[in-house]
């Protein structure tokens, strides 16, 4: 209940700061993954780039090879010298090194580790090469007309293209296709071995009946996710792309998800949706665009750093006088002054804050 308290109440604030609209950043879909009914779509065909939400594709494909019997979740797959290669978020493991499917999935889905969505192309088609074809064969099967893949990982590639209208088909076929491996997409974290990998997706601890599924990151798209959350057995899932912070990503997907549920009573009444099949694509469709300069983070080269604190010059203390013209002595101070707010500090170390690279 205070869970479902605190979500509303974020989305009532924003509603509130965006003038009582669904707060617009980039393409943007609400919709119900059991029959596809649209519940809100924005921009929805325009084509971006997906990034990590890539790595849905990745997982699907995964889950398609366990059940063909190709691989299994005990079986145990090797990193390559390519595994090696690929830049951050990864797990960054030795040559030769291997890890077991559950292993991969899990730092494929929670950690979004890049040389792990290798590992697995690898192991299920023998190359990456061709576990790409593989993905996109599988794009057009699913209906997903406006979506093109180059890697198995979402690394910034200029023809990897998809659109918020086709993701969310990918969502919803995730979910009706392999409903067994849907506790993969709730986790908060794992540890694999001696590695701790936690979630980047914050509605997993934020908003009631949150149930995955995946985040994603590079700076010429922003931040995306692909958002599900269920209340009364009843389901709803949001596409959010191209939100300028992480921050900003979990709010308007909180927003949008409460706004499904909020108005999918009427939309059913009335009849008056479409589903994400038989919804036209917009004439107005846009290709691919960065929003770069619009990003706030560090890794793009437009957050904002604080510099370091100015030094004041020290002033010396002039005495006051009595009427006499002596001197007034100082008041005793105590020891310790409390700063406040600041919690107690018994250690008197200094504090450290570590920051992890967004996703």
């Amino acid at each position: 209940m205070r869970a479902r308290f605190l979500s509303a109440a974020l989305s009532a604030l924003t509603l509130l700061l965006s003038g009582g609209h669904v707060w617009a950043g980039g393409p943007a879909l609400v919709f119900d993954p059991s029959d596809g009914k649209v519940l809100y779509a924005e921009d929805a065909d325009d084509q971006w780039h997906p990034a990590s939400l890539t790595k849905i594709m990745t997982a699907y494909l995964t889950f398609e090879a366990l059940k063909a019997g190709k691989l299994t979740l005990e079986q145990r797959i090797p990193y390559s010298e390519l595994c090696q290669q690929q830049p951050p978020s990864k797990l960054g493991l030795h040559i030769g090194a291997n890890l077991t499917v559950d292993q991969a999935l899990k730092a494929l889905i929670i950690k979004s580790a890049n040389d792990v969505a290798v590992m697995l192309a690898e192991a299920i088609s023998g190359s990456q090469g061709e576990f790409v074809a593989r993905m996109n064969q599988t794009a057009k099967a699913l209906g997903m007309t406006r979506t093109q893949f180059v890697n198995p990982n979402g690394l910034p590639a200029p023809e990897q293209v998809t659109t918020a209208r086709d993701l969310g088909k990918l969502a919803r076929a995730v979910v009706k296709d392999y409903p067994e491996y849907s506790s993969y997409w709730s986790m908060f974290d794992a540890r694999l071995g001696k590695i701790y990998i936690g979630t980047h997706n914050g509605l997993l601890r934020t908003f009631d009946g949150a149930d995955g599924m995946k985040t994603g990151f590079i700076c010429d798209s922003g931040f995306n996710v692909v958002a599900s959350a269920t209340r009364d057995g009843r389901r709803v899932m949001a596409v959010v792309l191209g939100e300028a912070t992480g921050g900003q990503r979990t709010v308007r997907a909180a927003n949008l998800l409460e706004h499904g549920f909020q108005s999918y009573g009427w939309k059913a009444m009335f009849n008056d949706s479409q589903s994400i099949d038989t919804m036209p694509i917009a004439a107005d469709a846009k290709t691919v665009m960065s929003v770069r300069k619009d990003v706030k983070s560090f890794e793009c080269g437009t957050g904002v750093r604080k510099g370091p604190a100015r030094k004041k010059g020290v002033r010396k203390k002039q005495r006051s006088v009595d009427g006499t013209g002596q001197p007034v002595p100082d008041k005793p101070q105590s020891a310790v002054t409390k700063i406040a707010g600041e919690p107690p500090n018994p250690t008197g170390k200094p504090k450290i804050v570590i920051q992890v690279p967004q996703q």
